[in-house]
């Protein structure tokens, strides 16, 4: 799907989710003023039986949509760990908080309260610092982060164990389209059976728009992971190319020829700076939000000119690219380490200073430190 076409559909959804939340309260006050004579289990069961209603174009029923952790996992993640590009071609924006704080980040955005916040940043600034010179410079930064993304890599690996069993049904250690076909379906609300004896019988599945869009992208996707001699199965190495693309060179190939295709307006399988900076230019409704583009455009403007660039001519080529989403290129590891450095470096070293890390601690953990230097030395 164009990029432009998925903005839309997700304005529409948001727009739609609204508008579902506005009718919901209005039902909620309705309801309320006949408490006396309706029970609130009606208005739950009403409020569910709504919520489980079925579009129209749709020919395979849908079930109760499962939240079980396991069934959620066979489906690419939309966000890549680690990596500073996403398959959209947009930035990151947690890309600083995960290599700096890992499997961490999570502790983080779950517990607010400062002062423990505070301990745990002074903890991992300890181990950062390896030379024990209570300062962090570009090196030892680099090292953290090859850490941290390498942590990244050890999660998908073990993660994806769990969903290669969930799609492997027989246990023969290797998955079809049609096998992982029909629990992606099973995991999207639709009855697993009913499509499982479409699928056999060669009938059309008639699912919704949306959802024959994400088929074929994910089809793509599959026979992409499928690795030379192709046998159009994937074994549990192959699945965690399809999953996890950052873990294969070949996939981060197609990852590359996928972005540029939707960011190169030429044709010529490069992009200048003006082709990536443009993605979401005239959505802005208001000054707020025109804020945020200038300010989403000067930081790609300086990614594209000072990191993804290799030799500053002007032009990204698939290659560069290549190099630059490659999570465990050294070289774009030094090149963050000495970015971060600069972000909170007050007094201009080049190192960091733990004052530094928790004064900018917004920055490298997304949590917001009140009163950063109350006992950091005893802390310390």
């Amino acid at each position: 799907m164009p990029l432009t076409a998925r903005l839309a559909l997700h304005l529409t959804r948001k727009q739609s989710r609204r508008q579902q939340i506005l009718e919901a309260m209005s039902l909620w006050r309705i309801m309320n003023r006949w408490r006396n004579s309706i029970s609130l289990l009606l208005v739950v069961l009403f409020l569910v039986m709504d919520a489980q209603a079925r579009p129209a174009n749709m020919s395979i029923n849908r079930d109760k949509k499962p939240n079980s952790k396991e069934e959620n996992e066979i489906l690419p993640p939309d966000h890549l760990n680690g990596v500073k590009l996403e398959m959209d071609g947009h930035l990151n924006k947690d890309f600083h908080q995960e290599v700096f704080l890992g499997k961490d980040m999570e502790e983080f955005e779950e517990d607010s309260e400062p002062r423990k916040n505070r301990k745990k940043l002074i903890e991992i600034f300890s181990k950062v610092d390896t030379n024990e010179d209570r300062s962090i410079g570009a090196k030892e930064m680099q090292r953290w982060i090859m850490q941290k993304t390498e942590e990244h890599f050890q999660q998908a690996v073990k993660e994806n164990k769990m969903s290669f069993h969930a799609v492997d049904p027989d246990g023969d250690g290797h998955v079809t389209w049609d096998e992982y076909r029909v629990k992606f379906l099973a995991s999207k609300g639709f009855n697993e059976k009913e499509v499982a004896e479409k699928i056999k019988r060669n009938e059309d599945l008639k699912v919704d728009e949306e959802t024959q869009e994400v088929l074929e992208s994910l089809k793509d996707r599959w026979f992409q992971a499928d690795n030379p001699p192709a046998d159009q199965l994937l074994n549990e190495e192959e699945f965690l190319s399809f999953l996890h693309p950052e873990h294969s060179r070949g996939m981060l190939k197609y990852m590359v020829k996928e972005i540029v295709r939707d960011l190169d307006q030429d044709g010529n399988k490069k992009l200048t700076l003006s082709e990536f900076i443009s993605l979401p230019m005239g959505t802005a409704e208001n000054q707020e939000a025109q804020d945020i583009d200038d300010d989403w455009v000067r930081e790609r403007k300086k990614e594209f000119e000072d990191v993804i660039d290799a030799n500053h001519d002007g032009i990204v080529t698939m290659e560069e690219l290549e190099e630059y989403m490659d999570p465990m290129n050294e070289h774009n590891a030094l090149n963050e380490a000495k970015q971060m450095i600069a972000v909170a470096d007050e007094n201009q070293n080049h190192t960091l200073e733990l004052e530094e890390i928790l004064r900018y601690s917004e920055y490298f953990t997304g949590s917001k430190l009140m009163d950063y230097a109350r006992n950091v030395h005893e802390e310390f």
